[in-house]
């Protein structure tokens, strides 16, 4: 994907105190983990652990290392991924052949396809255009509370299908803008109000969970059920449970930012003059935005086609079969990409929908990462590491059944992702909830559904996720703000996680 669009200086004027002392902070605790890393790694290789084998004891080490450098961000985070790859080859704990394998996995091109598609929507303007076509609604921007629902509304709706921190960089300086038309309300020296907007670009972002593509830990949960669980959870499958679980937490997020944040009536005839001015500014369609939008709906369709036809009719149905051996997911996302190549904007100039330019700008340290989470969790489970830490952990919790187990990863899901990237999160918690579940003989997919959506959600701090610190960045948000607002929606969020697949997992089958 390309580089997230930034808003001008002057929009982040006054947010250079905060921004410098986060980075201090930031700064001190990557030093921090540089040495604690390989420190940790050397006392658990040196400490006695009779219940692994040596396999497993030396990936417990290079475990502790990853987590710590992933939690501290000492070195980029796909870098660190990488570094835990090198290490396991090193020490013996796997060949070279199993520890990259995971790299090329059929998920990992999903990610490519996709986000070369995302990238051509954001580069042909069409995200932009669906913002303002919905924000051009006079209902939609009467009272701030309105305005709330409207930008968490968009936010949500374009993260599902583009990263958590391209949608609130592309959000964040049509908040600003909106801000402005809002009299006394928008000004963040005369209201709350400005607070509960800035928190609802990063929070609805976050809460995209409906979409397989949407988040890395999503993919993560998918590709190591299926491996590790034996399970395969088809995108219509992934929808039908965590689609309804997205639009309860955007609800949720409304909810608590109305009450916290929203100011009763405001004036709003400035803001439908600026969104005019924006609107007008797009003009009128291009050529690319229309190639993008029909390559996107193709997909789209795609994707959901044979889980359809597998949920009315029978999986064992000619079409999903079909689709499976010839068109897995991974393989409609990469025709898709390769189609955006192919479709022209302008074939006198040999113009296309998008450029090699414009998609090896995608974010292919995510991809890396994505691959090294999951060469790690192959690991654990292969030298029976994951297993040794769920045994332990059931035997600290008690946890017996299948929902007490999902309840356990909800949370362990979300409290490593206040410290470390979501993706990172997913990536140890979600191997460890299948090995317990597999120990428990009961269905793995509760737990790693658990683990994965709890990942997505940190809230608490700027580094617990690119999107919070972006909206921190601003100035407008207080760091207690943050966290006092970002704990409850961590409480409250869990609960509707564990009540969500409590319910929707039996219901639509997906167990």
């Amino acid at each position: 994907m390309g580089e997230p669009r930034r808003p001008a200086d002057s929009e982040v004027a006054g947010a250079a105190p905060a921004g410098a002392e986060a980075g201090d902070t930031a700064h001190r605790g990557r030093l921090v983990g540089l040495c604690v890393g390989p420190l940790l790694f050397v006392a658990i290789l040196a400490a006695p652990l009779p219940d692994l084998a040596p396999r497993a004891h030396a990936l417990a080490g290079i475990f502790a290392w990853a987590v710590v450098y992933w939690m501290t961000a000492a070195l980029p985070l796909a870098v660190t991924a990488l570094l835990a790859s090198v290490l396991a080859i090193a020490f013996g704990v796997a060949p070279a052949r199993a520890v990259l394998a995971p790299y090329a996995d059929p998920v990992i091109f999903l990610f490519i396809g996709s986000f070369i598609i995302a990238a051509a929507m954001r580069g042909s303007g069409l995200d932009t255009r669906f913002a303002f076509a919905l924000l051009r609604r006079e209902w939609a921007t009467r009272t701030p509370r309105r305005l709330l629902a409207t930008l968490g509304t968009i936010t949500c709706a374009l993260s599902l299908w583009v990263s958590n921190t391209a949608t609130t960089a592309i959000m964040l300086p049509v908040g600003r803008g909106l801000l402005r038309g809002f009299g006394p309300a928008g000004d963040s020296a005369q209201s709350r109000f400005p607070i509960g907007l800035m928190l609802m670009l990063t929070w609805s972002s976050s809460v995209a969970v409906g979409i397989p593509v949407g988040s890395p830990p999503n993919l993560i949960a998918i590709g190591m059920v299926r491996e590790l669980g034996g399970r395969r959870l088809s995108f219509f499958d992934w929808v039908a449970v965590a689609m309804p679980l997205t639009l309860m937490m955007l609800a949720l997020c409304w909810v608590i930012l109305a009450w916290r944040y929203g100011e009763p009536a405001a004036r709003a005839g400035d803001v439908r003059a600026w969104i005019a001015g924006e609107r007008a500014r797009l003009g009128p369609w291009r050529r690319a935005e229309v190639n993008v939008l029909v390559v996107f709906a193709l997909v789209c369709v795609l994707w959901m086609l044979p889980g359809a036809v597998a949920a009315i009719a029978s999986p064992a149905a000619a079409l999903p079969r079909f689709f499976e051996a010839h068109l897995p997911e991974s393989v409609i996302a990469l025709a898709g990409a390769v189609l955006l190549f192919l479709l022209p904007t302008d074939v006198r100039r040999g113009e296309f929908t998008i450029s090699w330019r414009e998609a090896q700008r995608i974010d292919w340290g995510t991809i890396l990462l994505f691959g090294g989470g999951l060469s790690l969790g192959h690991l654990m489970f292969d030298t029976g590491l994951a297993a040794a830490v769920g045994r332990a952990l059931v035997r600290a919790s008690g946890a017996e059944g299948v929902w007490a187990l999902t309840a356990i990863a909800i949370v362990a899901g979300i409290l490593l992702s206040e410290a470390s990237s979501n993706t990172a999160s997913a990536s140890v918690v979600v191997p460890v909830m299948i090995a317990v579940a597999a120990g428990l003989g009961v269905s793995p997919v509760p737990p790693a559904l658990g683990a994965a959506l709890g990942a997505s959600f940190g809230f608490m701090l700027p580094v617990s996720t690119p999107p919070n610190a972006i909206v921190y960045g601003s100035g407008l948000v207080p760091l207690r703000e943050m966290i006092r607002s970002g704990i409850l929606l961590d409480v409250l969020g869990g609960a509707v996680i564990w009540l969500g697949l409590r319910v929707l997992c039996p219901l639509t089958g997906v167990v």
